[in-house]
């Protein structure tokens, strides 16, 4: 899922990286939606279509429309099976180029806090969807620290390396995103905390994975003297102990919010 300034063009990559983490919390948020069967979807930010899949596979939609602002992405999202029931788009979330009223669901997963003009796209998500349809999404807890690398710019803190905020941090808890939302006008808003915990094979499948050369993560462990790097992953390496098969875990928690749109 990438929004605005973050187009992630390797999608095979972020795939390894947070599509995993996708699929584990959005099973959860999808239950918690309890959305209607039959309904016109509307995805927002699908990058390679992890999330989407989700939608396909337990919600038994009518129609589903996915976008993302990266070309690279919608192009592998549009050579898997799902997108014989998908419409995948090469589209921006404050300018949807749909009609008023089209959907009955707009969803964003991990989305909404990269989106530079939030008010805007929450105004554009209320124009395409129905009267009282569902609006919904969830966002890394940036706010509270608790995203899946949050570990890792820790570990870069202590050998005095830069960690610039993650975009729309301020946005990505509970009560601005209810704050937002109601901005907007949408009604009957609920939120939740997701807590979700992957397990990985080593400590070496869990580096790689969240450290993709890609991301602005991977590019300043990159930028690190060999002697800093290695600091860095001994001080990770140290929070997070193997258990009897070589195995770790890591935590992670996701801010969502539901709502309906106005009438």
């Amino acid at each position: 899922m990438a929004e605005d300034t973050q187009h992630f063009s390797d999608g095979t990559a972020y795939e390894q990286f947070m599509g995993r983490w996708t699929r584990a919390i959005g099973t959860i948020f999808l239950d918690w939606l309890a959305p209607p069967t039959d309904a016109r979807w509307l995805d927002i930010g699908c990058g390679t279509g992890v999330f989407t899949d989700l939608i396909v596979s337990t919600c038994s939609p009518a129609t589903v429309v996915a976008i993302d602002p990266s070309e690279p992405q919608i192009e592998i999202a549009r050579k898997k099976a799902i997108a014989q029931r998908v419409d995948f788009r090469v589209a921006d979330s404050q300018k949807l180029p749909f009609s008023d009223n089209t959907f009955d669901i707009v969803v964003s997963a991990l989305v909404i806090n990269f989106i530079s003009d939030r008010p805007q796209a929450l105004t554009e998500m209320c124009r395409v969807c129905r009267p009282h349809g569902v609006i919904a999404g969830y966002v890394w807890d940036f706010a509270a620290d608790r995203g899946p690398v949050s570990l890792i710019r820790h570990g870069l803190h202590q050998v005095g390396a830069k960690n610039p905020p993650v975009p729309g941090t301020e946005h990505s808890g509970l009560d601005a995103l209810t704050s937002l939302f109601a901005r907007a006008k949408l009604t009957e808003i609920g939120s939740r905390t997701i807590d979700v915990t992957m397990s990985f094979a080593d400590f070496n499948e869990f580096w790689v994975s969240q450290t993709p050369s890609y991301t602005p993560m991977g590019k300043r462990i990159a930028a690190l003297s060999e002697t800093d790097r290695e600091k860095v992953i001994d001080w990770v390496r140290a929070r997070l102990p193997a258990g009897p098969d070589g195995r770790i875990t890591y935590s992670a928690r996701a801010n969502a919010i539901k709502a309906l749109a106005p009438a």
